[in-house]
């Protein structure tokens, strides 16, 4: 009987995920290039995975939502369309949207689902830094897209 968990648990997740489809400026997210970026093979079931994508685009486009009207007012139509620097073909601000999107999903899931995970305090810890990392890692992104300062530092 445990050997059938144990392979039930390695199994692949679904490859047929179809894309989140965003607003109109923003780019969809493939799940699964999200799920190989951040290691979610099977660990992470497909709902639980689109809810939390769901959760993040959310969270970016309302973080982006000022700076987007700013380009549209300019006649960009898409974040595509945005002024950037283009590497390995794909525009800097849509890899960092992406980054951003990824970022905060793997907060997502690693804050609700540590009950999961985190087996003793030693382990809590480990999930928690790892969400605040993901956290700042989301900052960021978000800041380089809008072209703001990564880190404000004030002297009181």
């Amino acid at each position: 009987m445990s050997t059938t968990l144990v392979i039930a648990a390695q199994r692949p997740a679904e490859t047929a995920e179809p894309p989140v489809k965003n607003t109109f400026f923003w780019p969809d997210i493939d799940l699964q290039q999200l799920r190989e970026s951040l290691r979610y093979e099977g660990t992470v079931t497909a709902p639980r995975l689109r809810q939390a994508v769901l959760t993040a685009i959310s969270e970016v486009n309302a973080e982006l939502y000022d700076w987007r009207a700013e380009k549209m007012a300019a006649g960009f139509k898409t974040l595509e369309a945005v002024p950037a620097e283009t590497l390995d073909g794909v525009s800097e601000k849509v890899t960092y949207y992406v980054a951003a999107v990824a970022s905060i999903t793997a907060a997502t899931i690693a804050e609700k689902y540590r009950g999961y995970d985190a087996s003793g305090t030693k382990k809590a810890t480990e999930v928690e830094a790892s969400a605040d990392e993901y956290w700042r890692d989301a900052r960021f992104s978000i800041s380089r897209i809008a072209g703001r300062p990564g880190c404000i530092v004030d002297l009181l």
